[in-house]
């Protein structure tokens, strides 16, 4: 037998998610004096690092997520306390935690030990793996991102921190767009490149496991910046450089 559910989130009438009655007015308990003692509030996934989205974001609640795991099994029209998935709610909120883990994580951290190389030839790197989650149905989705640049400065960074800023974007709430230009925008920010594209290659398990069920659809994204942008013609080259490269087959 299914025991009574808890009252533990209640939707206001401004769209965001309250954690107890005490927000049943229409205001976070962050805002409105309530006793609660945790913030109600809603963090939007941002281009850039910013405290709702970065090193600044506050900790994973995963004491919080696990209740509220709990509450959908209930409402889904399961028995949370059966034997099979009776800690799924703590399964799902360590999972959560590694799954997001890039709300906490500063790009810049990665891409700030750069080293000398007189260069200013084009640099690419493709076919890098990534696990993300669709922010409109926390589905995830996963594919490759390419990146190519040209130092500004006659500094490179390691390969590895390459691979290491495409999975920091992400591990957080994302679009395939924002994700995309994300990228694109901290090679020209913290390697100071004179120019980069971007391109990012996804499928959707929103479009795949509900909705239209299109089971082979793949999205593809591009981002230019710095000279790729200014110059139409090196750009158009440099997207079908990093296309080609993409596409080769593999040794």
């Amino acid at each position: 037998m299914i025991a009574p559910r808890p009252t533990l989130y209640l939707n206001n009438h401004h769209g965001h998610t309250s954690c107890c009655e005490g927000c049943e007015d229409g205001e976070d308990a962050s805002t409105s004096g309530s006793e609660c003692g945790s913030p109600c509030t809603s963090h939007p996934s941002g281009t850039g690092t910013s405290e709702a989205n970065g090193p600044f974001a506050k900790p994973v609640d995963q004491e919080r997520i696990a209740r509220a795991v709990r509450e959908i099994l209930f409402a889904i029209g399961e028995d949370p306390d059966r034997e099979g998935i009776v800690d799924t709610p703590k399964r799902v909120a360590k999972a959560y935690a590694e799954i997001f883990r890039g709300l906490r994580e500063d790009v810049s951290t990665h891409l700030a030990r750069t080293f000398e190389q007189a260069s200013d030839e084009l640099i690419t790197v493709t076919n890098i793996n990534f696990f993300s989650t669709c922010e409109h149905h926390l589905l995830p989705f996963h594919g490759q991102a390419h990146l190519a640049y040209v130092p500004g400065n006659g500094r490179v960074v390691g390969l590895s921190k390459l691979a290491r800023t495409v999975e920091v974007f992400a591990r957080r709430p994302q679009l395939q767009e924002r994700l995309t230009d994300q990228i694109a925008d901290a090679l020209v920010e913290h390697l100071d490149a004179a120019g980069a594209v971007v391109m990012v290659e996804g499928e959707h398990m929103c479009m795949k496991m509900r909705g239209v069920r299109s089971h082979d659809a793949r999205m593809t994204t591009f981002a230019r910046r710095g000279i790729f942008r200014t110059d139409e013609r090196r750009g158009a080259e440099t997207v079908q450089l990093v296309r080609d490269l993409a596409s080769r087959p593999r040794c």
